[in-house]
């Protein structure tokens, strides 16, 4: 039996039939085919965003939260452009999004109709794959297709670009059941032969690490409790980048951290000092690594990851591995156990005693005191406060991003949303919306600066509109912290537009939208500040005002290999301004 429909209902149909729940969207001319179609339906929700590009990071925060693709419906032109940088975002992070965009009519295309944008052009290079469709006939088959390109492998974001003309026009639907997807069935099994060397050189490794990242995360559940599995057999050490973590508990004895630019002592040392580096899932990012040529230079290097791309891209591998997380560590663990479990046992012994010398090193050591709040405290009894409940955390860019990953603790993955590839400001405020419409009962708390807040902060009355209670969290050193950081170490302290001038009431802001908001600015009442802002049922800005110029450290600086660490504010700004100070 056909079913004959309209393009406009094809979409809407082909969502439901995906399972998606929930669509992040703005209506325009170009689009309201597909929005009179959302209004007559019940089975998905859709949430009126106030900018495009918050749509796509709603979208962002509810994927990475739930492990499905984010949906998300924008017109054409201005609309199409606004969700670009969220696009980029989700490529560089790999994110699985299906993007829909209107267009003018098809026999308008090319002729500079009234917000005609060459959406597909345009978004070629920052999507995974994109579509103009053309024909009604094959919009539904389009849609299912995109859904599995944006899924499957490595995830990302896909767009579908729909003319006005097509979603007016009727043509047979196409269920998913009936849709192809053969031509793209990436790699999932990897290569035995370079599985049994990497079994052998975790048999004979003396120092080995297992250097972990997003792609485990993206893998799913099976494969993060796999890689637990495997750590807890193995013994050995493990660190993440910044989008791994969570897939191994922050609580497990074999956590070293953090590593990279901002990462923990122990974490870059043993990376530097390291005879085999496991790299799990992540892409050898030029934070991770630092000088190439100086990068990790004694040890067996392997590589497991679904995207062959990534393969020696950055850095020459020795064990090369394309297939999926979950499937190779599943192989990998069956085949260690069935040759007898073997480890360098002394060479573990020696490799975890020099391991707990540079964690003494305590690199996140601080002292709180006086009446101005470190930003590190705040951080420290946000994490202390919160441990422990059903909790999510997204963070807008920079220092707050980097101590909010260095003070707080993720025991599960997908609980942990920030922009790491692309570093978007503005990220974090729209994210924790997608994160709390996929998780309604659960606490979400978005760690802001307050740069970065205002990026989106028209997004405060998309929170009110639909009654999400999502908590801001600002740490306001009225600076654009990170880039005033780098211009005091790097740049003869010449603070060339870091200040953040002219900035609002965020009090009186929260307010005027109808949310609540609260100020603190003395440690001693923090405390109680923060569990105001927890048991308030409903949208919370809350202000917090800390030390202006603190620094984040440890820092790999610029050009720098990993054992080249700086720790300690005096010592740090000293050493990079060459006044004497030792690096670590």
């Amino acid at each position: 039996m056909t079913r004959q429909m309209t393009g406009a209902k094809m979409v809407v149909q082909a969502l439901i039939d995906q399972g998606v729940d929930t669509v992040f969207g703005y209506p325009g001319g170009a689009v309201l085919p597909i929005y009179d179609e959302i209004f007559q339906q019940n089975s998905i929700k859709h949430v009126l965003v106030r900018h495009e590009q918050g749509a796509v990071h709603m979208a962002e925060g509810y994927a990475r939260s739930t492990g499905k693709p984010g949906v998300v419906l924008v017109t054409s032109g201005p609309g199409a452009t606004n969700a670009v940088t969220g696009l980029t975002d989700a490529l560089l992070d790999s994110i699985p999004l299906v993007v829909l965009t209107g267009q003018v009519p098809t026999f308008m295309i090319g002729s500079d109709a009234f917000q005609e944008a060459d959406t597909v052009g345009i978004t070629r290079p920052c999507t995974k794959h994109n579509w103009l469709v053309k024909d009604t006939e094959k919009l539904s088959a389009t849609i299912h297709e995109g859904f599995h390109v944006a899924k499957t492998g490595r995830p990302g974001p896909v767009l579908i670009d729909i003319p006005k003309d097509v979603q007016f026009a009727s043509a047979e639907y196409q269920p998913m059941q009936k849709v192809s997807t053969s031509h793209y069935q990436p790699v999932i099994k990897g290569d035995p032969k370079m599985i049994e060397q990497l079994v052998e050189a975790i048999e004979n490794a003396a120092r080995p690490v297992f250097y972990t990242g997003g792609g485990v995360i993206n893998s799913g559940p099976a494969a993060s409790q796999l890689l637990r599995e495997m750590v807890e057999a193995t013994g050995f050490p493990i660190t993440s980048t910044l989008m791994g973590l969570g897939a191994y508990p922050a609580s497990g004895k074999a956590w070293l951290g953090m590593l990279g630019m901002h990462g923990l002592y122990e974490a870059n040392m043993a990376m530097h000092g390291c005879d085999l580096m496991i790299n799990i899932g992540a892409r050898f990012d030029d934070r991770i690594t630092g000088r190439l040529d100086a990068f990790s230079p004694n040890s067996k290097k392997a590589h497991i990851d679904i995207d062959p791309s990534s393969i020696n891209k950055v850095i020459k591998t020795d064990i090369p591995i394309v297939g999926d997380v979950a499937y190779v560590l599943e192989d990998v663990l069956n085949l260690w156990k069935a040759r007898g479990r073997k480890v360098n046992r002394d060479g573990l012994a020696k490799w975890w005693k020099q391991i707990e010398e540079w964690r003494a090193v305590d690199c996140l050591k601080f002292k709180q005191e006086g009446a101005v709040i470190k930003p590190q405290y705040a951080l420290q009894r946000l994490e202390e406060l919160t441990k422990g409940k059903d909790r999510y955390i997204c963070t807008e860019v920079g220092q707050h991003q980097m101590w909010a990953a260095q003070y707080m603790g993720f025991e599960d993955p997908n609980r942990w949303m920030t922009s790491g590839g692309l570093g978007t400001m503005g990220y974090g405020f729209p994210a924790s919306i997608g994160v709390q419409m996929a998780h309604p009962e659960s606490l979400v708390i978005n760690v802001a600066g307050e740069a970065s807040w205002l990026m989106n902060m028209q997004e405060l009355g998309t929170a009110m509109q639909y009654h999400l209670p999502v908590k801001q969290f600002i740490l306001n050193n009225e600076r654009l912290g990170m880039v005033r950081q780098w211009q005091q170490l790097l740049h003869g302290e010449r603070y060339s537009s870091s200040w953040s001038e002219s900035l609002p009431d965020f009090v009186k802001l929260a307010e005027a939208f109808g949310a609540k908001g609260i100020q603190c600015s003395d440690p001693a009442d923090l405390d109680d500040a923060i569990m105001e802002m927890i048991n308030y049922d409903g949208p919370v800005v809350f202000d917090c005002l800390v030390e202006k110029h603190e620094n984040c450290f440890p820092m790999i600086p610029s050009g720098e290999p990993h054992n080249k660490m700086l720790l300690g504010d005096a010592k740090a700004t000293n050493a990079i301004a060459g006044k004497g100070a030792v690096l670590v």
